[in-house]
């Protein structure tokens, strides 16, 4: 064997306190605390966690213990011979000089077989602290109620690993007498290390990266892939002396402790960070506080995006508080030089009875204004409010699909229509012939609305659609009788308000639906045209910083990640060397 160029006898850095003295500069990546937990794995069993010591017994000696004690235990009856196995010929990395590879069966047994006919302690996947490996939850069974999994003899200090399902990491080690006496499943291994061999060293070598890899290249089978037990039989093993499997143990668990803590804080940071995005969204679409209030709530909340949306779901949560605070007129400063919106709502009022009286067109009814009051928020004394049925006219196909060819004209259908923008895919198709006897209640028009009205119910966005195009059932198109920004009544609907107005006048259970009855006469708020524009500009300005705080994030990510695979490198050098393997 090659000799170990990397020891840390002379004494090099340690590569873990280096890892570690950099560690707050990647504590922030979505996964660095994980990867630094398989990292110090990794670095355990490659014989780089703790220095070696050359007064140690070497492993070859301590090999030579442990086919005796197996002798021993085959004679006296408590356990079987095994199969010779074939010794490791080619290794799989570099170990140090007094360590050895050996076969995982060639320094361990399991107990053997038995038939539960008394009361046991039953050990299976359920029963086990995966994260921390021990034994959290066994239940005490009568032989009656035995499993037929319920067969394999454990015993104090042994270590259970779970071969059916391995990539879950069901590993733990028997660390106190359980009573009654303990038996496992079946579909454990069960590794009795002859005090040889630490169980919670085997542990370590079990959940690290390099067996982990061996053991999902093994797997059999499609619903339930296990390793099965030859081939487990057959893992190699990278097995130090004895004193330094103690230290190596130490070393682990005293930086397993460590990485709860760094997972803990960082659990409290995010959820202090919660707690202040919470907040201050809240505040700000908080229907009842006067306006020196409500600006300082703004100020405070847009000085501080950075530390307040660190995650996408906090990016969600912004944009749909511009959203509510648009249709609530607290986006942009109202001028009292703009045209009222009531003025406003003559002119579509009268453009809706010129359309009436020009095509005749049944649909268009005479409908009563809606009242203020039906609005869930307190709107500025310059807007006024209007109904569906009074701003739009109503281009649908409910409850009807034309049939669909693989060619043609276009058909839009409820699964085009998202949150706030049209998805041409899946692109679905009808004929032209077909096209011209169904498209008879009018075409839309670009800048309608589309809404859908079930599955999923009030999606809204705007046509763009400049080709000839059909629509199919749980849509409708709004087509504004009068000048109007659609724009922003597609942000107005798209509010949290509006969503739960429709929503309250929605039926249904599984799949809720809204009626074109119950859509018609509900209240939309309607600001002075001048100031539509504005909140327009306000929104897409403030759309297009959420956009780039989310593409920060996804930077910052996977800035994050590359500077985690940096310093796991970093961690690695010794004498301006560095090991050569896989990082984790």
């Amino acid at each position: 064997m090659k000799p170990n160029c990397h020891s840390r006898e002379s004494g090099n850095p340690d590569p873990a306190e280096q890892l570690l003295a950099h560690f707050d500069r990647i504590t922030d990546a979505p996964d660095a605390i994980p990867r630094l937990r398989r990292f110090l794995l990794d670095l355990a069993v490659r014989g780089k966690l703790v220095p070696q010591n050359p007064n140690d017994e070497p492993a070859s000696e301590l090999l030579k213990r442990i086919v005796a004690e197996k002798a021993r235990l085959v004679k006296a009856g408590e356990i079987k011979k095994s199969k010779l196995l074939p010794p490791v010929t080619e290794d799989p990395y570099e170990l140090p000089l007094n360590w050895l590879w050996t076969r995982i069966r060639e320094v361990t047994s399991d107990r053997g077989q038995t038939i539960p006919d008394r009361l046991f302690t039953y050990i299976d996947v359920t029963a086990i602290d995966k994260e921390a490996g021990y034994i959290a939850e066994a239940k005490s069974l009568y032989a009656h109620e035995a499993p037929s999994r319920a067969r394999k003899l454990v015993r104090k200090g042994d270590v259970v690993y779970s071969c059916v399902r391995p990539y879950l990491l069901n590993i733990a080690v028997v660390d106190e007498g359980l009573e009654p006496e303990p038996i496992a499943s079946t579909a454990f291994a069960v590794l009795n290390g002859f005090g040889l061999v630490l169980s919670r060293y085997q542990w370590i070598v079990l959940r690290s990266p390099f067996i982990v890899g061996l053991v999902e290249a093994s797997m059999r089978g499609q619903a339930y892939p296990a390793i099965n037990d030859s081939d487990f039989a057959l893992l190699p093993f990278p097995l130090p002396p004895l004193a330094e499997q103690h230290r190596i143990v130490a070393k682990v668990d005293e930086l397993m402790a460590l990485c709860d803590r760094l997972e803990a804080a960082r659990m409290e940071r995010e959820a202090t960070r919660d707690r202040m995005t919470t907040a201050s969204l809240s505040r700000l679409n908080a229907p009842d506080q006067d306006s020196a209030t409500f600006q300082n709530h703004a100020a405070f909340a847009l000085n501080n995006l950075t530390p307040l949306t660190t995650r996408p779901d906090q990016i969600k949560a912004l944009r749909q508080t511009i959203l509510n605070l648009a249709v609530r007129g607290k986006l942009v400063p109202q001028d009292p030089n703009d045209e009222p919106a009531s003025e406003l709502l003559k002119h579509i009022a009268a453009q809706k009875a010129e359309k009436k009286r020009k095509t005749g067109d049944t649909r268009i009814k005479l409908a009563l204004d809606p009242q203020p009051d039906g609005l869930p928020m307190v709107l500025p004394h310059e807007w006024a409010v209007q109904s569906f049925e009074n701003l739009f006219l109503f281009v649908d196909y409910r409850g009807k699909t034309p049939p669909k060819t693989n060619a043609g004209i276009p058909l839009i259908t409820a699964k085009n229509i998202r949150m706030g923008y049209l998805n041409r895919d899946p692109r679905e198709y009808i004929s032209e012939k077909t096209f011209h006897a169904w498209m008879t209640r009018g075409f839309p028009e670009i800048g309608d609305l589309f809404f859908t009205t079930e599955a999923p119910l009030a999606n809204v966005c705007l046509n763009n659609i400049d080709e000839p195009f059909a629509l199919a059932q749980r849509v409708i198109c709004l087509q504004p009788y009068g000048k109007i920004n659609t724009r922003f009544l597609m942000f107005a609907l798209m509010s949290e308000p509006m969503q739960l107005l429709i929503d309250a006048n929605a039926t249904g259970m599984t799949a809720k639906g809204i009626k074109a009855a119950n859509l018609k006469p509900l209240p939309i708020p309607i600001p002075p045209f001048a100031e539509q524009n504005r909140i327009v500009s306000k929104v897409d300005e403030l759309m297009t910083l959420c956009d780039q705080l989310e593409t920060s994030l996804v930077m910052g990510d996977e800035t994050r990640g590359k500077l985690v695979q940096v310093v796991l490198y970093g961690a690695l050098k010794a004498d301006g060397e560095v090991a050569a393997w896989p990082l984790c």
